[in-house]
Parts: C-alpha cells; sequence; structure tokens
C-alpha cells in the first residue's frame, strides 16, 4: 500500500512539476489575426476566378493578450456558411487566469470576380470595342444582374443606354441584335446548314429568342441569338 501511496505522490508532484515549467507566452496581435484568417479561409468554397480579400478585425491598441499555454485555439462562432462578415473564436489556456481566456473576432470577407466595365462614358447605340472596356475585379456583394467576364464576349455589340465610366457592363446594358439590325439567319439541321440574311423584330441578347424576318420570303421566324448579329433557326 505504502508502495502504491508513495508512486501516486511521485507521479501526481512529476505532473504539476512538467506543468509549472511549461512555457507560455504572449502571442502577438498577427498571430492572433493570422489564426482567424486561417479558419475562415479553410471553410471557404470560392470558384476558381475569384480572388479572396479577407480581413479580421483590427486589433491594435485595442487588446493585450494574456500569456498563452499552447496551442491557441480558433473556430467558428456559428456553424453558419461564410458570408461577408463573420465571427471568429480565439482562446488560450493562461496562467493568468483561473479560466481560459478568449475573445471575439470579426472577420470580413470580400469574394471578388473579374468584370468587364467601362473605361470611359459610352453612349448609347456605340459599338463596343476593346479600346472602351477593361478588366476590373469587384466584390460579388456589389454586383446586380448579369455581368461578363471576358471582353471578348461583349464586342461588337451595341449599348441601349449611356453607361458611366468604372460601371460593370451588365447584360441588360446591351443587344447583341437589336431591333432593325440585319442579321445572319443560320437554319440547322443534323446534316445540314443554311445562311440567309433577315431582320430582327426585337431586341436579343445571346441565349434569348426573337422574332426575326427572312429577307427573301417576308416571312417571320422565332430564332435563337448566337452572336453578335447571328440567330439559328432550328429545323
Amino acid at each position: 500500500m505504502k508502495v502504491y501511496l508513495l508512486c501516486f505522490f511521485y507521479l501526481l508532484f512529476n505532473s504539476l512539476a512538467v506543468f509549472a515549467n511549461e512555457e507560455a507566452s504572449v502571442p502577438s496581435l498577427s498571430t492572433i489575426s493570422q489564426l482567424a484568417e486561417e479558419v475562415v479561409r479553410k471553410k471557404i468554397q470560392s470558384e476558381p476566378n475569384a480572388k479572396l480579400l479577407i480581413t479580421p478585425q483590427n486589433l491594435e491598441g485595442r487588446l493585450t493578450p494574456p500569456r498563452c499555454f499552447t496551442p491557441i485555439t480558433a473556430e467558428l462562432a456559428s456553424e453558419r456558411e461564410i458570408g461577408r462578415n463573420n465571427t471568429v473564436k480565439i482562446g488560450c489556456n493562461s496562467p493568468d487566469y483561473d479560466y481560459p481566456w478568449q475573445i471575439y473576432l470579426s472577420v470580413r470577407v470580400e469574394v471578388m470576380f473579374p468584370v468587364v466595365v467601362s473605361s470611359e462614358i459610352i453612349s448609347p447605340d456605340t459599338l463596343l470595342s476593346e479600346s472602351q472596356l477593361r478588366i476590373e475585379y469587384i466584390d460579388q456583394y456589389s454586383l446586380r444582374g448579369q455581368f461578363y467576364a471576358d471582353i471578348n464576349d461583349v464586342l461588337g455589340s451595341k449599348t441601349k443606354r449611356r453607361i458611366n465610366k468604372g460601371t460593370p457592363i451588365l447584360n441588360s446594358h446591351l443587344c447583341f441584335v437589336c431591333k432593325g439590325d440585319a442579321v445572319s439567319i443560320y437554319a440547322n439541321s443534323q446534316n445540314l446548314q443554311i445562311k440567309t440574311l433577315g431582320e430582327a423584330m426585337r431586341d436579343g441578347n445571346i441565349g434569348e429568342s426573337i422574332r426575326v424576318k427572312n429577307a427573301n420570303s417576308n416571312r417571320e421566324l422565332e430564332a435563337t441569338v448566337i452572336g453578335v448579329g447571328e440567330v439559328e433557326v432550328r429545323m
């Protein structure tokens, strides 16, 4: 029995000595911010062409961390999906407190997409050229409507309204085929393609269905816009 007690006290005091000798250090504010950023980044699922801008709350002059035993823990404060504003809980065991120390940190996330924008003021009824356009990365929460990521996708289309400098080019700003335009009408079957000319009876963008009039027969047809000045009729 005495042997068991001696072993018990030896293990107890040895464990206390190890704990007492465990090094505690004050984490830097940059370390805390980095931990918060890493937690958010691991949870984000973004598209390959997007840029992420993750900005933890500025702690300079607002926080003096205590001494911490490792590891310092970092986790999201809730299970909801990552949004524009997120909260991360940072914590550690500290010799300065009788309870675990923790802080809640706000982390802002911006998901930036490449967007075609105007590089100058563009008047209505203008055929878009490369010199009038550029690519900018814009936060997804600032985008409204269908935008374009490639300048080549809008070249030759016509503006329906005035577009200010720096404005994202949206589907609603354009017509790839405009009412009254001469259009190439393609009629496709499995083994044959026929091309004729016609006139657009209304505005349309790629993928939209519009009425066109065949210039040879004056017959109106339902066609799908497939490009600038081009429509397709299914046979």
